[in-house]
């Protein structure tokens, strides 16, 4: 029996945002995560990126909300300025119908704007960890009257080094509030965080159907070290390629191989840490308006990116988990096209690709580079 919007309970105006943005049908998360979280239930939830989890915790939110109440009811912390924007759009876009202020904090830009924002009246503040700590240390923020807290992306956060952050904030929000946690992976700090934090949460498992999809064709390349750019160069001026992503290990290794392509005849750019905000948005928009077919990003960078036309993923650099091999290569081959997935692999990093093709269940081809 397939469910609908209008079945979960929902405020009418809710159901009315979502279905003109052309949802009808809720994915597996959303029903399962959306009756639970609007009975006031912890959660947490396992579920990889492009599941559906922002309107899975968004929609309960804004249903539960009182707008004009001049204090904040809820609080989104993501790993990165990318996805908290994104986050928030999505949150302004669902309650529009509702009059729900919701505000972006976030590193990178001034604290003027954030803070006069503040002030207006937010009834939603998503932000990442370090700009929010600024802010309640500040006592430009206050989180004593917030209801539910939603933690994304948190293994992201992990990675990044933001548990100590987390913590902090979370001692700034009332000990009753409803918390919710989504992670695509549960290493032993981010259960322990869910052990302290969480009063008896439901746990919510979103596997994904296949690892990879069928309509990606997998392929690796032996090259030493030294030989990987002249490599990735021959591979540009041979494959049919209408736009790349490629992923480096470091920022520096960003700006280094766009700088190294272009050089070379095929315009690139980073996309990385050190970018401002402006800087990064109009990057994105040049490559979604294909002004620049080729972007060089590390994988926090990449965290959000939705863009449906990558006709090549390359792994300039093979990721250390199998997991973020998945989430790099599945940038491609999207919205029914197919899709080319390129590693450049050292040869003793080759039983890390072994790793990968077990955790993927997908076999990728060990293949000659082409001659020149």
């Amino acid at each position: 029996m397939t469910t609908e919007f209008t079945d979960l309970g929902l405020h009418p105006q809710l159901v009315q945002a979502v279905t003109e943005r052309g949802y009808t049908t809720p994915t597996p998360i959303q029903t399962a995560v959306i009756p639970t979280m609007l009975t006031g239930q912890d959660i947490l939830g396992q579920a990889q990126t492009g599941t559906g989890k922002t309107a899975a915790f968004s929609l309960p939110i804004l249903h539960n909300l009182k707008p004009g109440q001049g204090h904040v009811q809820a609080l989104v912390l993501a790993p990165t300025r990318e996805l908290g924007l994104q986050v928030a759009e999505a949150m302004a876009e669902y309650g529009r119908y509702r009059q729900i202020s919701v505000v972006a904090v976030y590193g990178g830009t001034p604290y003027g704007p954030q803070i006069g924002a503040l002030r207006r009246g937010a009834d939603i503040v998503v932000g990442t960890p370090g700009r929010l700590l600024d802010l309640i240390q500040s006592k430009k923020l206050d989180l004593s009257q917030v209801q539910t807290v939603v933690l994304d992306e948190a293994d992201e956060m992990l990675s990044m080094g933001f548990i100590d952050d987390i913590e902090a904030i979370l001692q700034q929000t009332p000990a009753e509030r409803q918390t919710a946690l989504f992670s695509a992976t549960l290493p032993n700090q981010i259960r322990q965080l869910a052990d302290k934090y969480m009063r008896q949460p439901q746990a919510i498992t979103i596997e994904r159907a296949q690892r990879t999809v069928s309509t990606i064709e997998q392929r690796a390349y032996l090259v030493n070290e030294e030989d990987k750019l002249a490599a990735l160069t021959r591979l540009f001026e041979v494959e049919p390629i209408t736009s790349a992503l490629i992923f480096a290990r470091t920022r520096q290794g960003t700006a280094e191989l766009a700088n190294e392509l272009t050089v070379r005849g095929f315009p690139a750019e980073a996309l990385n840490g050190d970018l401002s905000q402006q800087a990064r948005e109009q990057v994105l928009n040049r490559f979604r308006n294909n002004q620049i077919k080729v972007l060089v990003a590390t994988d926090v960078a990449a965290r959000g990116l939705d863009i449906d036309d990558i006709s090549h993923v390359f792994n300039f650099d093979l990721p250390q988990d199998a997991e973020i091999y998945v989430h790099r290569v599945g940038r491609t081959g999207r919205a029914g096209k197919t899709g080319v997935a390129l590693t450049l692999l050292t040869p003793k990093e080759q039983w890390r690709l072994r790793k990968i093709e077990q955790y993927n269940r997908h076999k990728v081809t060990l293949a000659a580079l082409p001659t020149s």
